[in-house]
């Protein structure tokens, strides 16, 4: 199996695999000659505007539809010699339900058990402890269609992990859930992670990938346009500041004397200095402050969120690709 590095220099197994992944439907080019390598154990965010390829990506290696070029491999096999391998090694939750509405909890489980070929025994055992796992015991013995919508979503993940998969595509798992059910999910999925479970993620709402990813991409025009931990994506974003507030005219204008590169707001004695938001830059402004004798009624800081970098990717179309490296090596 192809081996990822990871930010400790420790090489891991790559659980996804593509090189060159392009795809289209008649003329209209959907993934242009995308890379991804996605280490075992992780989670991965795919991020991008509506009709930008996501699901796309997600059909292709999730093996329901086929690409029209590119060196693929889940699980360490490959893609199009091995589909049937894939398949046992990867479970997929779309984003509309498999669940069957006519049917109770548990035989929405049993019925995945059977095209597991489980045993009946071991079919019932396994949906038992899935049930319980997902506090669905409510769902269990009712139609389906009486469950919530969180409750669905939970029982639609629970039936994806009958057959054991290492490996989890999840496209939009929580799209239309309340916020609680959103944070149900969000727990249900970092404890697949700690069990070893990889997670490929596509996902509308940036705060879940902020909270889950370990790397995100953002995909645009079916081109990835920036890649990285979402702390590196946030600072390829510019506009992060230092807000600095006074009550005191006096200590204001002194302020205003010792940092140079601030932004003035006489009225409201208020300064912006530029800033990434890390600590050693934090420090300089402190420090310079404290070299004054002059104390800030407030100090906020403000760092470009998810928010920021999507809208700034995404509403351009001549975006060059970026990455982590390329913006570690600018700093």
């Amino acid at each position: 199996m192809p081996t990822s590095r990871q930010g400790d220099g420790q090489s891991s197994p790559t659980a996804v695999s593509a090189v060159g992944l392009r795809k289209s439907y008649g003329e209209r080019l959907v993934l242009d000659s995308i890379d991804l390598h996605i280490p075992a154990g992780s989670v991965f965010a795919l991020l991008g505007p509506n009709g930008a390829g996501k699901t796309t990506a997600v059909k292709i290696l999730s093996t329901l539809i086929t690409a029209d070029a590119g060196d693929l491999h889940v699980g360490g096999h490959n893609l199009a010699a091995d589909p049937q391998a894939v398949r046992a090694v990867i479970g997929v939750t779309g984003q509309f339900s498999a669940v069957d509405g006519l049917i109770t909890g548990e035989e929405n489980m049993l019925l995945m058990a059977d095209l597991h070929h489980l045993s009946k025994s071991e079919g019932r055992q396994v949906a038992a402890e899935l049930l319980e796992r997902f506090d669905l015991a409510e769902a269990a013995k009712k139609p389906a269609s009486t469950c919530s919508g969180g409750m669905k979503r939970r029982l639609d993940l629970a039936m994806t992990l009958v057959g054991s998969p290492r490996i989890i595509f999840l496209d939009e798992p929580t799209t239309g859930l309340d916020p609680r059910s959103r944070h149900n999910m969000w727990g249900i999925i970092r404890g697949l992670v700690s069990d070893g479970v990889t997670v490929f993620l596509t996902t509308q709402y940036l705060d879940e990938a902020d909270e889950l990813a370990d790397r995100i991409a953002v995909l645009n025009d079916g081109k990835i346009v920036a890649e990285g931990t979402p702390e590196e994506l946030k600072r390829i974003v510019p506009g992060g500041h230092v807000h600095l507030r006074f009550t005191d005219p006096a200590a204001y204008r002194a302020a205003v004397s010792a940092l140079n590169e601030a932004t003035r707001n006489d009225e409201a004695l208020d300064l912006q200095i530029p800033s990434d938001g890390t600590q050693r830059e934090l420090r300089v402004i402190l420090d310079h402050l404290d070299a004054a004798g002059i104390e800030a009624d407030e100090l906020t800081v403000h760092t470009p969120d998810l928010d920021d970098v999507f809208f700034a990717l995404t509403d351009r179309t001549d975006v060059p690709r970026q990455s982590a490296q390329s913006t570690e090596s600018a700093r």
